[in-house]
């Protein structure tokens, strides 16, 4: 099975890229609303609440159950470049977000040292944020340089 574009099931895009995980089931994530979901994680058939538990409360508010009872949420999309994520404060209230990394200097190298003596090369810089809207995760995974 291979990779494919398809009509996204959450807002109707044609950018919606489905990757197969395994004979049956397919993930599914949409650079047109930036959503994703699997075949997997059905509601009535996976233990939503367990699984949302560490979530943030407005990626559970924006949670879309497709008619096939797949669940989607907004992605978060890191790289070396940056983060996209989603920022708001409701339902109502939210857009993407986008805050660029920055290189260490030498004094934080120090601090962000682990114990397996690995230093990471950037840090997330909050002053660089900044906002794409509701339709803009194109716009924010570009500013990041992921396309």
């Amino acid at each position: 099975m291979e990779d494919k574009l398809i009509k996204c099931e959450h807002c109707g895009s044609d950018m919606c890229y489905a990757t197969p995980i395994n004979e049956t089931a397919w993930s599914y994530s949409c650079t047109g609303c930036g959503f994703t979901a699997n075949d997997i994680l059905k509601e009535g058939e996976f233990d939503m609440e367990q699984f949302e538990e560490i979530f943030p409360e407005l990626y559970k508010d924006l949670k879309y159950v497709d008619s096939e009872k797949r669940v989607w949420y907004p992605l978060v999309v890191q790289n070396e470049t940056g983060v996209v994520f989603v920022d708001g404060n409701s339902k109502e209230n939210w857009g993407w977000g986008v805050i660029k990394n920055r290189p260490l200097t030498e004094e934080e190298k120090q601090v962000y040292i682990n114990e397996n003596k690995e230093v990471p090369s950037y840090k997330s810089d909050s002053s660089t944020l900044e906002h794409f809207g509701k339709m803009g995760f194109l716009k924010a995974l570009n500013y990041i340089e992921v396309i």
